[in-house]
């Protein structure tokens, strides 16, 4: 179900030059915190997600006798047991939210921007551990899907991709954003879904997901939007739909009607992801995503 649109004041669109020239900016960045602050965390968060078959061999003193192959024994006349072993390679899926309500910012940076530095951060961790890392963009339709894959020059394709993609839309269906996601990743993955989720209806789909994959969502939000300002007559634009209105934000019922929306969004997410079982991180635009990240890793 796509959300409603978003008012934000006019604003102008950050120069997509400008956006090109972070690439390295971010890659030395987060590159540099995935080495020396998050590697660790990430490998000791995830590793290990299940146990895969590796052979048939015959029993020896000690073995677990519950992983006798009984087929196998009958065969043979002799106990032989399956050996197992954990999972080393992880597959890193990014649900990236590009909607147009992700180009909002009031004070150092915009809530994609920062989705951007987080994206990278995680991908070069997930590098670190030899991991597959793809990412797929979404608005109400899904933009881009990389399929996931190893190396260096692939995890500088996802950093290009966010700062250079144009989207075709400026809405937001989550839930259509995840069937894709489960109709494409059959094996287990770690998912991490980064919006704003200003948006209902996705509810069903997300128990869904994460019963097959180890979900997160990471709520990137400006608390500038959390309230609408009394500051009279203002031109707003609805970053989803492109449409610009005459708001009376003098007005007591107007601007509580917009806190409401707000607050019931927050709401929806949080109930959604609690009952799924997937986990949640919040990041204010003008707060430390690093220290959020770790405090998440280390309570897992």
């Amino acid at each position: 179900m796509a959300k409603k649109g978003q008012l934000h004041p006019l604003t102008n669109a950050m120069d997509t030059k400008e956006l090109l020239k972070k690439v390295r900016k971010i890659e030395i960045k987060t590159r540099r915190l995935s080495d020396h602050v998050f590697g660790g965390e990430y490998h000791s968060t995830f590793k290990g997600r299940g146990m895969t078959f590796s052979e048939v061999r015959q029993y020896q003193y000690g073995d677990d006798v519950r992983n006798i192959d009984w087929n196998v024994t009958a065969r043979y006349n002799q106990p032989h047991i399956k050996v197992f072993e954990e999972e080393r390679e992880l597959t890193l899926m990014l649900m990236a939210d590009i909607s147009g309500s992700e180009f909002f910012g009031t004070d150092a940076q915009f809530k994609n921007e920062i989705i951007t530095e987080i994206v990278a951060t995680l991908a070069f961790s997930a590098m670190q551990n030899n991991d597959k890392v793809g990412i797929l963009l979404f608005t109400d339709q899904i933009e881009l899907f990389v399929p996931p894959k190893k190396g260096k020059s692939h995890i500088l394709r996802i950093i290009r991709e966010l700062l250079e993609f144009t989207p075709s839309s400026k809405k937001t269906d989550l839930s259509q954003a995840l069937k894709y996601l489960s109709n494409v990743i059959k094996k287990k993955a770690i998912v991490f879904v980064l919006s704003d989720f200003m948006t209902q209806g996705y509810k069903d789909t997300l128990k869904i997901v994460a019963r097959k994959h180890d979900v997160t969502g990471i709520r990137v939000f400006d608390p500038k939007e959390q309230s609408m300002p009394n500051l009279g007559m203002v031109q707003m634009l609805d970053q989803e739909t492109g449409e610009a209105l005459l708001v009376d934000t003098s007005s007591k019922g107007v601007r509580e009607h917009y806190a409401a929306y707000h607050k019931q969004g927050v709401a929806y997410y949080q109930d959604a992801f609690a009952k799924s079982g997937a986990g949640t991180i919040a990041c204010r635009v003008d707060e430390s995503y690093v220290k959020k990240l770790l405090g998440y890793f280390k309570t897992r």
